[in-house]
């Protein structure tokens, strides 16, 4: 099984299980003010974004979500002031164009545009900032292999990074862990694990990006055990069975640690699995040969590989891996609470870490 959080909190296509009202928590700081001279840079410039057609620049930045959009958008457009929990919902943004040029004749009724995007300029390089309405779930993988090849060849990118949550693969990575890959895995139903396809390339992050420096501006996920218990109470009563705290996150791994860590597996020696059904991975180490788990980008990689463009992935574990023991529908539902109440401040150490590939100059 799939562990995608991904297409049950953005499309509204049904939970393995229901889900259960959105539940809160206490502690929800605003994402912090982005102190780019803190390691030497300066903030991205917003540049005029023509409305209708996708303007060149040197690299797109992809993400999917409202949270990963909101963090993106903290990041490289408006980091000089704080941004609010309660902007982790919106759907809008001031100075975002929406792209619904050459949709495809077959597509679905109820899906009506590519996505929307901007332009910045990051260490003197235009850069395409892409909010994704188009997904490998929905409305399917030929739609997405069709946005990423108009993005190729109407914007020209020397590199696409795609960005945002994704589930946790391996049992030590907490909350708000972020990995940097440059290879995609393609989950297979029914075939085994040697024949899923991978799609690789040799785009490396780069000494620099990531670097000691890279930790004044990281944001530890602001989680306490009260609001993880609150987020444990939500689930309880929904399913016939009550569970613990202890058994919906072994070994605390939604305890976010003190310094988010992010690792650079770049340069095509660790890759993340992309599925399109419900898989998690557990405890039992399932999927731990992966960097993440998450809904898209090995499509990424298969349409840039075959054009010779660079592509690169820097996903957040919003949901780390779930209770082994515990039934499938159960961890779907726990990982969505998690997901739900903490996406918007992995997100944000996400996106910093990308814009610190660009401004690095990877």
């Amino acid at each position: 099984m799939k562990h995608s959080h991904d297409p049950y909190r953005r499309f509204g296509v049904a939970m393995p299980e229901a889900s259960p009202a959105r539940a809160t928590i206490a502690n929800t700081p605003p994402l912090p003010v982005v102190d780019y001279a803190a390691v030497g840079r300066t903030a991205p410039t917003l540049l005029a974004t023509p409305a209708g057609a996708l303007p060149k620049a040197s690299a797109v930045v992809i993400t999917w979500a409202e949270a990963e959009w909101a963090a993106m958008q903290q990041v490289f457009c408006a980091g000089g002031t704080t941004m609010p929990y309660a902007d982790r919902t919106r759907s809008d943004w001031s100075g975002w164009q929406t792209f619904s040029r050459n949709l495809p004749g077959n597509a679905p009724s109820g899906w009506t545009e590519w996505g929307s995007y901007r332009l910045v300029e990051i260490d003197g390089r235009p850069v395409l900032l892409f909010k994704s309405n188009t997904h490998l779930d929905y409305p399917g993988a030929s739609f997405l292999e069709a946005l990423i090849r108009l993005l190729i060849a109407d914007v020209e990118p020397a590199l696409i990074l795609s960005i945002g949550t994704a589930g946790g693969a391996r049992p030590t990575d907490h909350i708000g862990t972020v990995r940097a890959v440059s290879a995609g895995t393609l989950y297979e139903t029914g075939q085994p694990a040697s024949k899923w396809p991978e799609y690789r390339n040799g785009w490396t992050a780069g000494d620099a990006a990531f670097g000691a420096d890279l930790s004044r501006l990281l944001f530890p996920i602001p989680t306490t055990p009260d609001d993880l218990r609150s987020l444990a109470a939500s689930l309880n009563g929904k399913s016939g069975t009550d569970y613990t705290l202890a058994q919906l996150d072994p070994d605390g791994l939604n305890l976010g640690d003190a310094m988010p860590q992010v690792d650079d597996q770049t340069g095509g020696g660790v890759s993340l699995l992309t599925t399109s059904s419900f898989v998690v991975g557990t405890t039992a180490g399932d999927f731990q040969a992966y960097s993440a788990i998450e809904m898209d980008d090995a499509v990424i990689g298969e349409v840039c590989a075959a054009s010779g463009t660079a592509f690169g992935f820097i996903r957040n574990v919003s949901d780390p891996v779930q209770n082994a023991a515990l039934p499938a529908k159960v961890q779907g539902s726990w990982g969505s609470v998690v997901y739900d109440a903490y996406g918007f401040y992995t997100s944000y150490n996400g996106a910093v870490a990308a814009w610190a590939v660009l401004a690095a100059g990877s």
